[in-house]
């Protein structure tokens, strides 16, 4: 018996995080979405294990922040610890900034957690349908549609799916990027990696001292959840089938811990970006569109950004408000994000490696000292100025009024440090929103949503008409919010739905078309 083909607006391939986070986002804008993941169920591997502000700030938005943190460490695991054995003292150690402690730039706080237990929050942020044990096998584009063949490996059925859009976020070595034979740059394979999840009672060297990593020696040592279980990640060796992973993880325990090896799983360093975010109808993000290395947890989040970026825009063309050239942004804007954000990942795991390598030669040659010289300063984990200091420069934000021109083109504003580090809160166009309270409790990015924002202290003045054909809210700014935004008593500011600024009026519209104006060049639409 034929079987008809599922109809939608958007189609996502692979079910992580960065694919539940576009359902969740797609589903509040309405868009009718199918997500098929190959797998039979949520991966039971802890994986990615940071979640930083910016990826919280979105799911505040989604409404599902609370429900992360409440089953995540507490903020004193937001530290690296680097010991010689696990039961050995600290010989260095680093806060990673925005998770340790509260920022006065965010309304929320990061969190540390593992995958398995984000992964179930997510699928429940929507209701949109998900089918596991569904893997697409094939791919192509006929007019205005994309048809994907899916396998159900359960039953071996084969049918097919039309939408208007793909979005792939099936992991670093996705089908859909290879179906396409889209190239990547960047180091490529840094080596291959194992994790073992284990059982320990290890309070006694953690408790007083807690991490969400403890670098050795001899590999690296994590919680993996509050009520217990661990996991141990390094290289993997030659002879891995042979290996004896309970003498590995104790070496790196030190001393004779009892060790229950529950689960081991290979896997391979990816450093890449793709040459390509989008291809016609089809578009990347996540892991499929840019692998980055483990150290500082970018890679996860990088790809919750993407999504953040692209699906107001899906939902902009899918429901007429903005054009299909609009898509074309989201490549320009996030591949230069994801050439950076390698940059810092694969800089960040050279100098762990190389710490780690060093005090391991030390070891051995019984020439360890007490203090070991490191290759940074704490500064270089304070990583505010990738995480939130992220600018747009596109022809979109460009085109914007900005505050000091009055009219004329405005720049996204200076290129961030090579280290990401600094992170300075500006209205600039191409910049995220900066936070202040409006209320106790609710933030001025909570104003933000499934529409523009017009923040301004003046909003009468700044309703118009013309503007009726897009998603638009106006939200009254308190007057003691106006310097923070350099606004005078009648200025305004425009913020795109993933939080971006797209204009600044310093204290009055320049013409009265100019909101009009302003989001015809935000969405392309005119």
């Amino acid at each position: 018996m034929a079987v008809a083909d599922a109809e939608v607006d958007v189609v996502i391939v692979g079910g992580g995080p960065v694919g539940l986070t576009a359902r969740a986002l797609l589903e509040r804008w309405g868009v009718r979405v199918l997500l098929v993941e190959k797998r039979r169920e949520l991966s039971p591997f802890p994986r990615s294990r940071l979640v930083n502000v910016r990826s919280m700030e979105i799911f505040r938005q989604l409404g599902v922040a609370d429900t992360i943190t409440a089953g995540a460490f507490p903020p004193e695991y937001g530290r690296i610890r680097f010991r010689d054995t696990f039961i050995a003292s600290d010989f260095a150690s680093a806060g990673m900034v925005g998770i340790n402690a509260p920022i006065p730039e965010s309304p929320v706080i990061g969190v540390v957690t593992s995958q398995d237990r984000l992964e179930p929050v997510l699928l429940n942020a929507g209701s949109a349908p998900v089918r596991f044990g569904v893997e697409l096998c094939e791919v192509r584009e006929e007019g205005e549609q994309v048809v994907g063949v899916l396998v159900d490996h359960a039953s071996g059925a084969r049918t097919r799916v039309r939408a208007r859009y793909l979005l792939a976020a099936d992991g670093a070595n996705s089908t859909v990027r290879q179906q396409l034979g889209i190239g990547a740059t960047g180091p490529g394979a840094l080596g291959n990696t194992t994790t073992v999840v284990f059982d320990a009672d290890l309070r006694r060297w953690s408790a007083d001292q807690p991490a969400g990593v403890y670098f050795t020696a001899y590999g690296t040592v994590i919680p993996l959840y509050p009520e217990g279980g661990w996991a141990w990640f390094g290289p993997t060796p030659e002879d891995s089938a042979q290996t004896d992973w309970r003498t590995v993880v104790q070496r790196a325990l030190g001393g004779d811990v009892p060790v229950d090896v529950l689960r081991v799983q290979h896997w391979v360093l990816n450093a890449f970006v793709a040459d390509q975010f989008v291809n016609g109808r089809i578009v990347l993000a996540g892991d499929a569109a840019h692998g980055m290395p483990i150290a500082g947890g970018l890679g996860m989040n990088a790809g919750i950004g993407d999504v953040h970026n692209l699906c107001w825009k899906l939902a902009g063309v899918c429901q007429g408000w903005a054009a299909p050239s609009l898509l074309a942004s989201y490549a320009t804007e996030r591949h230069p994000v994801a050439h950076r954000t390698l940059g810092q990942a694969v800089a960040n795991t050279q100098l762990m490696i190389q710490v780690q390598h060093k005090r391991r030669e030390q070891l051995q040659t019984g020439s360890a000292q007490s203090q070991v010289e490191l290759p940074w300063t704490e500064a270089y984990f304070a990583q505010l100025g990738l995480v939130l200091g992220v600018a747009y420069d596109t022809d979109d934000v460009a085109a914007m009024p900005s505050d000091s021109t009055k009219g004329s083109p405005a720049s996204a504003g200076p290129e961030l440090p090579d280290t990401g580090t600094d992170y300075r809160p500006t209205p600039q166009p191409g910049h995220r929103m900066p936070h202040q309270w409006l209320t106790a409790g609710h933030s001025t990015l909570d104003a933000l949503g499934e529409w523009f924002t017009l923040l301004t202290p003046d909003p009468a003045s700044w309703r118009q008409p013309s503007t009726a054909s897009w998603p638009l809210h106006v939200e009254t700014l308190p007057r003691e919010c106006l310097d923070s935004y350099d606004l005078g008593p009648h200025g305004a500011l425009l913020v795109r739905p993933d939080g971006h600024i797209a204009a600044h009026w310093k204290d009055h519209a320049p013409g009265a078309a100019a909101l009009h104006d302003a989001l015809v060049a935000a969405t392309r639409r005119g």
